[in-house]
């Protein structure tokens, strides 16, 4: 119980900090994401959407560990398959050191503006989900509120990067996959399946966004200097 109480304080704490130092990727003054152009460099957009895809997965990984420990409580322990395939089918994910040096800029910017939009109605769900769980950590509530939030500004920030990067305006994206089957649960168990399902998956597709988005930083600004990836 101390544990749980000490671990909670402490995402309390990170949390407040986050918001107070992460605000969207894109603040205009004067201008919103429908606009054509940004008074800030794409320099600073790209930090701001490095900081952001980097907390994001960090709280990912954090609400996977505290919902297992939640799960511990319960008396449960379920295991997601290795090889599990948790990202879209239209995202492919390269495999060797020559094909991510192969990949456009555009590929990276369209995969990770596909990679936000796919799961922004699943965090959803899982936040309105994880209310009617007893005994819920309140600090996993925040938590994922607070993901699902940062989320909806990367995908904002990646729109406006694609504007200044690739020169495009309006983008004929193809709809994410349609996942209602998924999400749709007929006992308590499969619905703690769905919603762990959900974390687990997220959580290794938003650090797929985060490297993509360190190797477009890289590219863009450091463009002598991507050996590491």
């Amino acid at each position: 119980m101390k544990k749980t109480t000490v671990l909670q304080v402490c995402v309390a704490f990170v949390l407040c900090s986050m918001w107070a130092v992460a605000g969207s990727p894109v603040d205009c003054p004067g201008q919103d994401t429908e606009g054509t152009s940004c008074t800030i460099s794409i320099e600073k957009l790209l930090e701001r959407a490095v900081q952001h895809a980097e907390l994001i997965y960090r709280f990912s990984e954090d609400s996977k560990l505290m919902f297992d420990e939640m799960l511990i409580s319960y008396g449960m322990n379920l295991h997601i398959p290795e090889g599990t395939m948790c990202a879209p089918k239209t995202v492919p994910v390269p495999l060797s050191k020559s094909e991510i040096q192969e990949i456009s800029d555009k590929w990276i910017l369209h995969s990770i503006l596909i990679l936000a939009q796919f799961w922004i109605d699943p965090l959803v769900e899982v936040q309105a989900s994880l209310e009617s769980y007893e005994n819920v950590p309140s600090a996993l509530l925040t938590r994922s509120k607070w993901i699902s939030t940062k989320l909806m500004s990367l995908e904002q920030g990646i729109i406006v990067l694609i504007r200044q990067i690739l020169g495009e305006g309006s983008l004929a994206l193809e709809g994410p996959e349609q996942t209602s089957d998924r999400f749709v649960s007929s006992s308590i168990l499969e619905t703690v399946r769905r919603d762990y399902s959900v974390i687990y998956c997220f959580r290794k597709d938003a650090h797929k966004m985060q490297t993509f988005l360190k190797l477009l930083k890289c590219r863009q600004i450091d463009k002598e200097n991507c050996s590491l990836f």
